[in-house]
């Protein structure tokens, strides 16, 4: 069974940076695609940036702010995000997809704030 844990989230200020984690139990090259989603309170799951062999994808929202970005030696995805705003507060999760299987994370909080 494929676990992704995510790590890294937190309460910044307006304009700050975090960079997030998701750790695959398995090898990430096995995935056909992974990505990051979030979910702000009252509002649907969002795509926010995905990744699958050579093509990478953003939301109009993240695109010249968040990056991500994967270490294949450490079967881990990441996220960095820059210049956050209030708006970008939300769950985070990750996200993988086998063919015929999707995973998700267990999600981590991100808080934009002064």
């Amino acid at each position: 069974q494929v676990q992704l844990v995510e790590s890294g989230g937190g309460l910044v200020q307006p304009g700050g940076s975090l960079k997030l984690s998701c750790a695959a139990s398995g090898n990430i090259l096995s995935f056909n695609i992974m990505g990051w989603y979030r979910q702000a309170p009252g509002k649907q799951r969002e795509l926010v940036a995905s990744r699958s062999t050579g093509y990478t994808n953003y939301a109009d929202s993240a695109k010249g702010r968040f990056t991500i970005s994967r270490d294949i030696a450490k079967n881990t995805l990441y996220l960095q995000m820059n210049s956050l705003k209030p708006e970008d507060t939300a769950v985070y999760y990750c996200y993988a997809k086998k063919t015929g299987d999707d995973y998700w994370g267990q999600g981590t909080q991100v808080t934009v704030s002064s």
